[in-house]
């Protein structure tokens, strides 16, 4: 090989390459940091502790970086609301309607008994005149169901329950007993409570065996 050619290679030996792309960036870290702060400090202090300055602080970010991204407490305490329907629970697939209705159950009792989730969950009920907070909580219930509904879907396929069901009234009648414990009762949501609110909708909506 000549010298040219050496050249050539050499230099096509040591082209650098592109960078890699990074995924998420800071931009999501900022997101998932300034969401996280504004769940706990509702969480710990109420809608009428929170405030845009605490929430910074708590994230670790400017205070201006929060205004100029959500602007207000509550599109603030919306977009919280929102994204506790995308984090972790997994729509069930275990084969059975009863096991994968266990599953929801203790996803929602693991949810709903978190320290201050009481505090959330009346805080959003109580700003629903907020159009902002309003439009965020129907967006949380819609998506949580509309992701259940597999569950449903699957058990008709499979022959548990008839065709005519109706996928949300199944959900409902699992999860409001476990909403309406925390909200208004004072007894604990135990392995046994969850199993009866399981056994009430499977004899409720025509379970096949």
């Amino acid at each position: 090989m000549d010298q040219s050619g050496r050249d050539a290679g050499d230099k096509q030996s040591v082209t650098p390459t592109a960078p890699r792309k990074r995924t998420g960036g800071r931009s999501a870290r900022v997101r998932e940091a300034v969401l996280a702060a504004t769940l706990d400090q509702v969480i710990e202090h109420g809608i009428e502790g929170l405030t845009i300055g605490d929430v910074a602080a708590r994230a670790g970010v400017a205070e201006t970086t929060v205004y100029r991204r959500w602007g207000t407490r509550t599109a603030l305490i919306a977009e919280a609301v929102t994204e506790l329907a995308a984090v972790g629970n997994p729509t069930p697939d275990t084969g059975t309607l009863r096991a994968d209705l266990l599953v929801l159950a203790e996803q929602i009792s693991e949810l709903i008994t978190r320290p201050g989730m009481a505090r959330l969950v009346g805080t959003t009920v109580a700003l629903s005149s907020d159009p902002e907070v309003d439009v965020a909580r129907r967006r949380f219930w819609n998506d949580r169901f509309e992701r259940s509904s597999q569950v449903v879907a699957r058990a008709v396929e499979r022959g548990e329950l008839p065709a005519t069901v109706n996928p949300r009234g199944v959900l409902e009648t699992l999860s409001a007993p476990i909403y309406f414990r925390l909200l208004v009762g004072d007894e604990v949501i135990d392995d046994e409570f969850i199993a009866r609110c399981i056994d009430d909708t499977l004899t409720l909506h025509g379970h096949r065996p």
